[in-house]
């Protein structure tokens, strides 16, 4: 398989299955305010997922269709990372997982913008915008939920004692990344980690949180291996498609 395919779905699965998650939360915010920012944060990832799949699929000889690869394939056939496919739970655990994921995309995408693959780097640049106002929507909420009240420092502190552990698989490189390093497409993470750190430990900082001194991390998502959850999200999401193979709106 197409090597470019296979990168541009890591980037694209990463944004549509935090989009399943977040659209979960329409009707669900803690303020009418949020419970609209929450939405439209889910409209803003399936809206970067539904580009990368049209780009996807002209990788596949007119075989199968944005649609087709976003709802038709099994869970071990996603490469999204462990850390979006995780429940929301409580609004602190929704904005850590959050927190954690803006913090590296905002970051990927900058890079991303630089690739010599013209359509790559053209959606990059418009998800860039999006995506900065993404990490400074969750960066703000986790500091105000940290540095808040003893309820709110601790179910934050709960949260991201939970999650952090995912936090490693963002930099997850195979030959897939190294063949289209060379060729300046992708983007070599090991670049930006540094970054990625200095932008964690700052927000942390500030919400008065600290960071799990247990170094275990968790990974797998990259070559197809997922937690439970991820089967319970894509029998919800890929229900209609299933259940009325080739149905049109």
């Amino acid at each position: 398989m197409n090597t470019l395919y296979k990168y541009i779905l890591r980037i694209a699965d990463d944004s549509l299955i935090l989009g399943q998650r977040q659209s979960e939360l329409c009707g669900h915010g803690p303020i009418l305010e949020e419970d609209i920012a929450q939405t439209n944060i889910a409209l803003d990832l399936i809206g970067q997922a539904t580009s990368l799949y049209e780009y996807a699929a002209t990788f596949t000889d007119g075989k199968k269709s944005a649609d087709d690869i976003a709802f038709l394939r099994f869970d071990r056939e996603y490469s999204n990372l462990l850390l979006v496919e995780q429940p929301n739970g409580d609004f602190a655990q929704t904005t850590v997982r959050n927190w954690i994921f803006d913090t590296f995309r905002v970051l990927f995408f900058e890079e991303l913008t630089k690739s010599k693959d013209t359509q790559l780097a053209a959606i990059a640049e418009k998800s860039l915008k999006e995506t900065r106002y993404h990490w400074k929507h969750s960066s703000e909420w986790l500091i105000r939920l940290g540095d808040g009240t003893e309820e709110s420092h601790s179910r934050t502190q709960d949260a991201l004692n939970r999650l952090w552990k995912y936090s490693d698989e963002v930099f997850y490189m195979d030959e897939v990344e190294n063949e289209l390093i060379e060729q300046g497409i992708a983007v070599d993470l090991s670049t930006i980690r540094q970054k990625f750190n200095d932008k964690i430990n700052y927000v942390i900082s500030e919400s008065t949180l600290k960071l799990p001194s247990n170094d275990w991390k968790q990974s797998g998502g990259r070559i197809g291996k997922h937690t439970e959850h991820l089967g319970f999200l894509l029998a919800e999401m890929q229900y209609m498609q299933r259940a009325y193979p080739g149905m049109e709106w």
